[in-house]
């Protein structure tokens, strides 16, 4: 039976790094924490580092052993001297990459001058065209003052404010950078941001955390049409085909998920609407921490939702299908691109931990099933889904006695599907009576043809008749007006008859 089958079930095993450090995972790290991507990452990078070390030394010692046997030969041959510049100019090229190798892992420590001003000075330095449009609008400003506005408590609140300008303006010289290097870049800064704010403020880990919520907040609202679906990435690309996907699965119904949701309860469907709303509005935010919050509600309201329908506590198990169910029906705009953006630029101890991060790994999750779904996930032959998939049909679901059968939403799609099914057979119906009425104008133009030949006959059979016969109708009509002339003027001409006189006596 369908009911009773569970065919989206995710341990909370797997929502944890696979390292099992005990903090979430994330799909964008390959199930790793940000921790332990970090150091992934940085092994992996420390080892090619490595290997390019090796390569330009390597190299190097090539070109100088070379560029020593050329000096000897030019010396003894002096008519070869202009060749001699131009092999001199080709290894100084040479050096200079090499020596780029190195750079190409550091981050850039060019930062535009700064003028030292008040204990805020908020004044930037000259930066490219782009970003002056950007560090002048409503937004920025909103968020430098508000910024400002937070740090004049904090005896240190001037050189975090001097650190984070610096930082983001350093930021909009490195736009040419991939979005992987440019996160790198930002989680570095959080990190050691945090290490210094905790070795200060010992023992007040939730002020740190406040503090680097106002850093975030500061930081991507100046940064975020920087660092947002960069054109280095293919997160456009990727936004496109999930948003494709979820749309070819539109006829996907609460039954084939398993979602335990009567949306026929008036606060259940007001919960429902509430989640999509709320899922929708993340790309409304420019923040990564508004992100997750609104993600956070869409959740509660599901929890919600599952709690009023079943009468209890809802599990794991409930939430994950339900999740899966709203973003079908939500079908979020840039979903891939805000993703990507929250696991780039996120604070990473939001992530790992706390609630927002147990909700934003399972929204991952969600869509990475949506990705993947396939007819045996909803219990399906693979014949039905790709038939519903293209289009060429569309599923037919018996009414059942459970709850969320008898909901609005299924029952609003289950007359969609019938008129679907009238219109077809309309269709049907009318292309036989077109045949038929095409059949029937063909049997009146034969049969038209067929009297006209049959007319054609007779009066090639009897010529001589017709025309006598026409020509004696014709006398006698005309004989006929000649007496009654003749006559008439017979009594024009004669007087008219005497009468008798009566003489009075």
């Amino acid at each position: 039976m369908m009911s009773q089958r569970r065919g989206i079930h995710l341990d909370q095993s797997e929502l944890l790094c696979k390292k099992g450090c005990g903090f979430y995972g994330n799909t964008a790290w390959q199930g790793l924490c940000s921790k332990c991507w970090r150091e992934e990452n940085q092994r992996e990078k420390q080892k090619q580092i490595q290997e390019d070390w090796a390569l330009a030394e390597r190299l190097q010692r090539e070109e100088e052993e070379a560029y020593a046997n050329r000096q000897q030969r030019t010396q003894s041959q002096p008519s070869i001297t202009p060749f001699s510049k131009f092999e001199e100019r080709k290894t100084k090229e040479k050096s200079s990459k090499v020596n780029t190798v190195t750079k190409f892992f550091i981050p850039s420590a060019k930062t535009p001058p700064k003028k030292d001003g008040g204990p805020f000075d908020t004044q930037s330095s000259p930066s490219p065209s782009s970003s002056v449009g950007r560090h002048s609008s409503v937004d920025s400003d909103h968020a430098t003052r508000e910024f400002i506005d937070f740090l004049k408590p904090l005896k240190s609140g001037r050189e975090i404010f001097k650190q984070c300008r610096a930082f983001t303006e350093s930021m909009v010289y490195k736009r040419d950078m991939g979005a992987d290097e440019l996160s790198e870049c930002v989680q570095d800064f959080y990190q050691n941001l945090s290490e210094r704010l905790q070795t200060q403020f010992k023992g007040s880990s939730d002020h740190v955390e406040n503090i680097m919520d106002e850093v975030e907040k500061y930081m991507m609202t100046r940064l975020y049409k920087e660092v947002f679906c960069p054109e280095t990435t293919d997160d456009e690309k990727k936004d496109l085909a999930i948003q494709k996907r979820i749309r070819a699965l539109h006829w996907v119904t609460i039954e084939m998920l398993c979602v335990p949701v009567d949306e026929e309860i008036p606060e259940v469907s007001d919960s429902v609407v509430k989640a999509i709303t709320d899922v929708i509005e993340m790309d409304s935010k420019r923040v990564p921490k508004d992100k997750l919050a609104c993600i956070t509600r869409c959740s509660k309201h599901i929890f919600n939702a599952i709690k009023v329908s079943k009468k209890e506590a809802a599990s794991a198990d409930d939430f994950l299908p339900t999740l899966i169910y709203i973003v079908l029906k939500a079908n979020p705009p840039r979903l891939q691109s805000n993703i990507q953006y929250i696991t780039r630029f996120c604070n990473p101890s939001r992530l790992m931990t706390g609630e927002d991060g147990y909700y934003f790994t399972n929204l991952c999750c969600a869509v990475a099933f949506i990705e993947k779904l396939d007819g045996q996930s909803l219990n399906l032959s693979s014949e039905e889904f790709e038939l519903y998939m293209s289009g060429q049909a569309s599923p037919h679901w018996p009414q059942a006695t459970g709850a969320s059968s008898c909901s609005p939403g299924n029952t609003a799609l289950s007359q969609v599907h019938k008129r679907l099914d009238l219109l077809t057979g309309l269709g049907e119906r009318q292309e036989r009576v077109m045949e038929k009425a095409r059949q029937l104008e063909s049997d009146l133009i034969d049969w038209t043809d067929e009297v006209e030949q049959k007319v054609q006959t007779v009066l090639e059979s009897f010529p001589p008749e017709t025309e006598k016969a026409s020509a004696t109708t014709a006398g006698e009509t005309s004989a006929a007006p000649s007496a009654i002339d003749s006559e008439n003027v017979e009594n024009e001409l004669l007087p008219p008859p005497l009468q008798p006189q009566v003489f009075a006596g």
